[in-house]
């Protein structure tokens, strides 16, 4: 009984990866945002460098996701 909510507990912790992953997304274009802003002959070189940050953060998000399936599933 108690190894089944403790399921349940690490796989609703692993899952505010998710969110996260949300927040560092919305920093991540909000700091090209405000530099592109700031310097626009500039912006072109960083717009690939934020769609990879984006994608790595994203990616962790996935992770953590994937995370919480394997608690609620498998373990």
């Amino acid at each position: 009984m108690e190894a089944e909510a403790a399921k349940f507990l690490g796989a609703g912790i692993a899952t505010l990866g998710m969110g996260l992953a949300g927040i560092g997304v919305g920093t991540i274009f909000g700091n090209f945002l405000s530099g592109a802003l700031r310097n626009p002959s500039a912006a072109d070189g960083q717009f690939a460098r934020a769609f990879i940050g984006a994608a790595l953060a994203e990616g962790l998000g996935i992770f953590s996701l994937v995370v919480a399936l394997v608690l609620l599933f498998v373990v």
